[in-house]
């Protein structure tokens, strides 16, 4: 066999090879796409946010699951993390709590109140309830329900 035809050959089976390992990771949004009202908040969380947090909701892996290897960017997980609207709203438009690595207004308008009442309504789904004594009024932060927001990250719902 000549050259060409064996180097023909070879790329042909790495890009078989790399095609099908880039395919292997990819998580789907769990939220169905006829629920339109969980459905677009699911799409730009996972646009907008998917590299820094994790969230089975929508598929995304951004957090450290080891805190040995975590870095800077890594967000928190919100599939053990309770959160509520307004502590969502608030990291959404301000970059987080500290400023130092989520950007500012990374949603803003409409967009983010839904991404940030989709948040609230699943987050904490893996955590189970939060032990008495613990969570946003413990610490001097009321969260407040938003009509239709019975998630775990409300107050009626375990915050």
């Amino acid at each position: 066999m000549t050259r060409l035809p064996k180097l023909i050959i070879l790329i042909a089976a790495a890009l078989t090879i790399s095609v099908t390992l880039a395919a292997c990771g990819e998580q789907k949004i769990e939220v169905s796409k006829s629920d339109t009202s969980d459905y677009r908040p699911a799409e730009l969380f996972k646009q907008r946010c998917a590299g820094c947090h994790t969230f089975k909701q929508v598929g995304t892996r951004g957090s450290a699951a080891n805190i040995r290897t975590r870095e800077r960017t890594d967000g928190p997980n919100f599939n053990v993390r309770h959160e509520c609207v307004e502590r969502v709203l608030y990291a959404i438009q301000n970059g987080g709590f500290s400023g130092a690595v989520m950007p500012g207004n990374i949603l803003v308008g409409e967009d983010a109140k839904l991404v940030a009442q989709f948040v609230a309504k699943y987050a904490g789904s893996e955590a189970g309830e939060r032990p008495e004594g613990t969570g946003d009024s413990s610490n001097g932060y009321s969260c407040t329900s938003v009509e239709g927001d019975t998630g775990p990250g409300s107050d009626t719902g375990g915050d």
